[in-house]
């Protein structure tokens, strides 16, 4: 049997999610989020977040997610920054710039930004003579974790908040993989920090072990008001919003979301330590779901006709990047089975 490191969604859903929307399938409901499913999967989240007083609303889909919260945020005139690796800049087909508003990428070696870095883009617009000439950095957007599977520490978001209130704009965090950060050794942000230092985030399902549905979460009382317009307007609205509730309220019941990214991460990090061992280098140290070792092309055309991976980039002549990426639903002995068609380097 051929398996499928490709991504974390080749599965449908977690069977206790499946099992959940059966037995609710014939209760009746009120529509558009406003059902009592949602309202109970909004109150698990709010428990979370340290005593923030947050809006939480439910969207389809993470591109959904990400221009709803941006097209919100900004004024017409503005742009957000983001690393150059970043979701909205190279996987979202310009949805971002189709609502008007330009992507602002900056230089990243790990998928991360720094606060320095967005400073001196902002302070740079700012300083030069033709500023309204050009489009404004208006809001910054990052990953948590990011493209490349890295995480920020409570330290770096705490700093590019103080940098984004220094200018007057909102800081967005994709969560798209969120509860794979929340696993990663050593993490220090949770919902709580997120709360305190974002204006908004997303706590991703789809990727997560859900059929589909992002949850957003708004901090920032400014963008609180009217937020349903915006989802209704962007197509985000789901007539059977009772679906997303149901799903959200099954991950954060009982701990379902963290045990999800817990054995994601374990198993994504059995793959990176096999592959050291065997001496293969990492292109990136990812602590999270997502492994990015370089590997011979030679090698990489055998291992293609029993596992499934994404190619990430050339190396050089003779090796290629690619991407084994874990989910809820990685069993332990096709990672054994990964590790074991990969020889040892000569």
């Amino acid at each position: 049997m051929r398996y499928n490191f490709m991504n974390d969604y080749n599965e449908c859903a977690h069977a206790r999610i499946l099992a959940a929307i059966a037995e609710a399938n014939r209760e009746q409901d009120d529509s558009y989020g406003m059902d009592g499913r949602c309202a109970h999967a909004r109150a698990l989240i709010q428990a979370r977040l340290g005593g923030a007083q947050s809006d939480v609303h439910f969207v389809v889909g993470g591109t959904q997610a990400n221009l709803t919260i941006i097209a919100a945020s900004i004024k017409p005139y503005q742009g957000v920054v983001c690393a150059e690796s970043g979701h909205i800049n190279v996987h979202e087909t310009g949805a971002i710039e189709a609502t008007g508003h330009k992507v602002l990428p900056l230089p990243t070696t790990n998928g991360k930004i720094t606060a320095e870095q967005i400073a001196q883009l902002v302070a740079a617009h700012y300083a030069d003579a033709n500023a309204e000439h050009m489009v404004q950095p208006g809001m910054v957007y990052l990953s948590q974790p990011t493209e490349v599977g890295t995480v920020y520490s409570r330290e770096e978001l705490r700093a590019i908040s103080r940098v984004c209130l220094l200018y007057g704009m909102p800081l967005y965090v994709d969560g798209a993989r969120l509860g794979n950060a929340f696993a990663a050794e050593g993490a220090d942000v949770f919902l709580p920090e997120l709360a305190r230092y974002a204006s908004a985030f997303s706590i991703g399902g789809t990727k997560m072990g859900a059929l589909f549905g992002e949850a957003l979460v708004i901090n920032d009382p400014a963008l609180k008001k009217d937020f349903r317009y915006h989802i209704k307007q962007r197509g985000g609205m789901l007539a059977k919003g009772r679906l997303l509730g149901i799903q959200f309220e099954t991950l954060f019941a009982d701990g379902l979301y963290d045990e999800i990214g817990r054995h994601a991460v374990q198993q994504a990090q059995k793959i990176a330590s096999g592959v050291r061992a065997k001496g293969y280098d990492l292109f990136v140290d990812s602590p999270t779901n997502q492994v990015f070792p370089i590997l011979p092309r030679e090698l990489l055309s055998t291992l293609a006709n029993d596992f499934g991976y994404a190619f990430w980039q050339v190396f050089d002549a003779e090796h290629d990047v690619v991407r084994f990426c874990t989910s809820w639903a990685t069993p332990p002995e096709m990672v054994d089975a990964l590790l074991d068609s990969i020889p040892a380097k000569r």
